[in-house]
């Protein structure tokens, strides 16, 4: 209403809003604000604000075969965790979303439980699990790893686009002499197509940065580059981290604005 926008409480509720909001944000963007200029500062020290400006930090990343190759393989494992992940989360969520059958509410709390309990409880649970199995330090026990924490974000994803869609297109296609599976594919999975954007990049954003399970089932050839980043952090500081942090930035902030401009462009209607 006109009337209230004017309204000296409103304006105090906004003020008072805005005076929160201003430092909460002020400091979540800090540590980039710090790290970025780093990127760009000398090779010798990490400092800030940097003496001078180059490229250098950035040329040693690309040049070193052991940055790179961590790098390659948090992509690996990030794109078999989104794929494995995408494909189970869309045939449970939308099973899930249109069936209901006995102990629902136990199968979904168990399928939900990764996202509640602590990730380092996770983490030395499947070291100990794969180490029975002898697969511990490969590249399949981190992306298992992985797909067990993103699938309940996807199932969730998933859940909410499926409650979206109009069921009486599923019941025309199916009166038209469709089977269940054609149906999904012609009928569902057009519509979920937005739904099932966000939930990939999710997933992919969340295992190439996930930190704490990679460090557990790593081995000698299967260092991520988070681990990789640790592993460096811990043992030297290398000024190599800033331009790696940077990078990170700037990748999950291009995956981001893809999401969105593909949601944008996606047509929701079949």
């Amino acid at each position: 209403m006109p009337g209230q926008i004017d309204d000296p409480h409103s304006r105090r509720y906004r003020a008072l809003g805005t005076g929160l909001a201003v430092p909460i944000y002020v400091f979540l963007l800090a540590p980039i604000v710090v790290t970025v200029p780093m990127a760009f500062g000398p090779t010798n020290a990490l400092t800030f604000p940097p003496a001078s400006y180059s490229f250098d930090l950035f040329r040693i990343f690309f040049n070193s075969p052991a940055w790179l190759g961590s790098l390659f393989e948090s992509l690996k494992i990030a794109i078999a965790t989104t794929a494995l992940a995408m494909i189970a989360g869309t045939l449970a969520g939308y099973w899930m979303a249109r069936h209901e059958f006995a102990g629902k509410g136990l199968v979904t709390s168990m399928i939900m439980s990764p996202s509640i309990v602590p990730i380092i409880v996770i983490g030395l649970g499947l070291y100990l699990y794969f180490s029975y199995l002898r697969i511990t330090g490969t590249t399949l026990s981190i992306v298992l790893g992985h797909v067990m924490v993103t699938l309940p974000y996807v199932i969730v994803m998933v859940v909410a686009g499926v409650n979206k869609l109009d069921r009486n297109l599923e019941f025309g296609a199916e009166l038209m002499g469709a089977g269940p599976m054609q149906m999904f594919v012609t009928v569902v999975i057009p519509q979920l197509v937005p739904s099932l954007v966000s939930a990939a990049f999710f997933a992919f954003l969340l295992s190439f940065d996930e930190v704490i399970i990679a460090w557990f089932l790593a081995g000698p050839n299967t260092v991520t580059l988070p681990v990789k980043m640790f592993n460096a952090l811990h043992w030297e500081i290398s000024p190599v981290i800033a331009a790696v942090s940077t990078l990170m930035t700037a990748l999950s902030l291009l995956v981001c604005i893809v999401a969105i401009g593909l949601r944008k462009w996606t047509p929701t209607d079949v």
